[in-house]
């Protein structure tokens, strides 16, 4: 691309203002709303990850999985795996570098004091949920063993519930009634926000013992948390729990699919929350390429209007010595002026929009980060000036090719 080249390709911009403004525009366009994309899937990822902050490097996971050949059958779908059991808990206790463990359970039910009633998340959690878990209290205390062992009503509120029910007024030793069972109040939890888009702050935690045999009426858990006492053995302790569970449900196929549990440890549920959270972004991103191709069509058919418009100007420059490689360059310099200017545009655009989006999800308090990188944006301006390379070259062969006595008579 020589100086001359670049020179004519400017002075020709300038003469069709408009229409140039309108082409950047619609590239400029797609590259703000990719760079936008991926600085929020990076925010998203950081949002999603920093809600696993509070279990440690030191948590294991074991919750129910539907066997591959129970999957492959047409009997699947709503498919409740009741597996795992009160006694897998315990065995999962008795294994080495196990600190503590409990079973956990979910459901809902109907809420009610004072004559207000309300239809209310509850969680089944163990006594030692506070040793596996960051749990804070702003008033009382999280449920004891003795209260979870004799299968005592007690419940622990959220935030929410407890502004809901009682105001400002204490909560502790209150009576609150839960499927119309009367339940001492023990303790009120910090406000925390949501996790996984669950509202924590609007949840009432109770005994998953007391859950099971008062309200659901199962003798089994949906999941079971574990804190591990060295991290370092991690693979091996993942292991021997799944052996142990697996001689627990009387598995003896080899095969990991056709266990009825999955052991996670929290690097496994980030590695994968991060391939998920990449995926759509990725996924977006393609389809924001898709609007930039058809931007380069758009480009294509602008060159070809303005080698048209400028048949006379190619004779004349042709007749005055100038070589097919020079109009070759002239055209082509203007479509990658176009595409990228309205690249850079773009990015201008695209890092200011995620600072905004930054600025509004900080103000309400989630965990953001402001990711628009180098890399991000030499891959957009480059990939503009791509969509222009390509969609330019066919008008401006077709301009460099003209013969300039049939340009020079063209009217």
């Amino acid at each position: 691309m020589n100086k001359i080249a670049i020179i004519t390709a400017i002075q020709a911009i300038r003469r069709q203002k408009k229409r140039t403004a309108l082409t950047m525009l619609a590239i400029s366009i797609g590259i703000a709303s990719a760079i936008t994309i991926m600085a929020a899937g990076k925010g998203i990822q950081k949002l999603i990850l920093s809600q696993l902050d509070v279990f440690g490097p030191d948590t294991l996971y074991i919750e129910t999985h539907v066997p591959h050949k129970i999957v492959s059958g047409p009997g699947s779908i709503g498919i409740i795996i009741t597996s795992l059991k009160d006694r897998d808990i315990e065995t999962v206790r008795r294994a080495d570098n196990i600190e503590a463990a409990y079973g956990q359970v979910i459901g809902q039910e109907t809420v009610s004091y004072s004559g207000q009633i309300k239809k209310i998340m509850l969680l089944g959690k163990g006594y030692s949920a506070p040793d596996i878990e960051t749990i804070n209290l702003i008033e009382g205390h999280w449920f004891t063993r003795e209260e979870e062992e004799s299968i005592s009503s007690v419940a622990v509120l959220g935030w929410s519930v407890k502004n809901t029910l009682f105001g400002e007024d204490s909560a502790v030793n209150k009576i609150i009634y839960i499927k119309g069972k009367p339940f001492r109040v023990t303790g009120v939890r910090k406000k925390q926000g949501n996790t996984f888009f669950l509202d924590l702050d609007n949840i009432i935690a109770i005994p998953t013992k007391t859950m099971q045999k008062k309200l659901l009426g199962i003798n089994y858990v949906q999941g079971i948390s574990v804190k591990m006492k060295d991290v370092s053995k991690s693979t091996n302790t993942r292991e021997e729990l799944i052996e142990l569970l697996r001689a627990n449900h009387e598995i003896t196929n080899p095969d990991p699919n056709q266990n009825d549990f999955i052991v996670n440890t929290t690097a496994d549920a980030q590695a994968s929350l991060i391939t998920i959270t990449d995926g759509i972004t990725l996924l977006l991103v393609a389809l924001v390429g898709i609007s930039l191709i058809v931007g380069g069509v758009g480009i294509m058919n602008i060159m070809y209007v303005s080698v048209v418009e400028r048949t006379f100007e190619i004779g004349l420059r042709k007749a005055l010595g100038a070589k097919q490689h020079d109009i070759l360059w002239q055209f082509l310099s203007e479509a990658i002026i176009i595409t990228a200017g309205g690249g850079i545009a773009g990015v201008i655009f695209g890092a200011l929009f995620s600072f905004l989006i930054y600025v509004v999800a900080t103000e309400f308090g989630f965990v953001w980060i402001y990711s628009v990188t180098i890399s991000s944006i030499l891959f957009s301006v480059l990939f503009s000036a791509g969509i222009g390379v390509i969609f330019g070259y066919y008008p401006a062969r077709q301009a460099a090719r003209k013969n300039p006595i049939d340009a020079l008579r063209f009217e």
